[in-house]
């Protein structure tokens, strides 16, 4: 009877182990499956956004409705002041016409100053502030560094920084550089100078505890620098990427 037993029961955990790995395999293809489609919805997305103006973000749209509005007008690079693109380039990544979207140099300084240092490209950030969210997260960074590559495929350098000139923050509920040097200075992005180009590039970092209008001492002093860094951009042809 024992023995009837024994041999009744072996092929009973031998079914519940198929199962188990059934089912075990399911979950695999079915998370196999869900990575295929972000990865495709994401390429989608990027490959429709080289060439189509996007319409609003998620934190564009989350500011909105915490705000109950906020301001911004699209204009495409030929109404952006050069001024205003070397500007934000020379302050938010000096080297973009130099990398494909990751700044390896920066990168390994940041890790040497233990991470207090920011690292991220102006790809990188373009691709956070089109797609994801702002909270700093380890599954925002590797999404971010995922869409990365794509997006500087499928993108040229110079749109990257049309997109990120219109969505960029520069005060609360002020995003883009024609709604922000309208709010900040009363003139277009096309009649923005050197100076004011870069005191906008200096709240890029903090744009709702920094002033671009009535700047502290350090924002007058991170502008002069930023500003510097421009002209530099223009005098050794670094600007050919994106705006020459």
């Amino acid at each position: 009877m024992q023995a009837e037993t024994m041999a009744t029961k072996k092929p009973q955990r031998r079914r519940a182990s198929r199962k188990k790995q059934t089912k075990r395999k399911s979950v695999w293809r079915w998370i196999g499956q869900a990575l295929l489609s972000v990865a495709l919805a994401f390429g989608l997305s990027a490959a429709a956004l080289s060439w189509i103006n996007p319409a609003t973000t998620p934190y564009i749209l989350s500011e909105s409705m915490r705000l109950g509005g906020v301001t911004r007008e699209w204009v495409p690079m030929e109404r952006i002041a050069p001024d205003a693109a070397r500007a934000v380039v020379a302050a938010e990544d000096a080297n973009y016409c130099l990398h494909w979207g990751f700044d390896m140099a920066a990168l390994r300084l940041a890790i040497a100053e233990g991470g207090d240092r920011g690292a991220s490209t102006l790809t990188q950030q373009t691709v956070k502030n089109v797609w994801l969210w702002q909270a700093r997260s380890w599954p925002r960074k590797a999404l971010e560094a995922a869409i990365t590559p794509l997006v500087e495929a499928v993108w040229s350098k110079r749109r990257i920084v049309e997109v990120y000139l219109n969505v960029a923050e520069f005060d609360e509920g002020v995003f883009g550089i024609e709604a922000a040097a309208q709010h900040h200075f009363g003139v277009s992005a096309a009649e923005l100078t050197l100076r004011q180009a870069s005191l906008l590039a200096a709240v890029l970092p903090d744009p709702k505890g920094r002033q671009a209008v009535n700047p502290s001492t350090f924002i007058q002093r991170r502008a002069t620098a930023i500003a510097q860094g421009a002209e530099t951009i223009r005098a050794d042809g670094r600007a050919a990427c994106f705006v020459d």
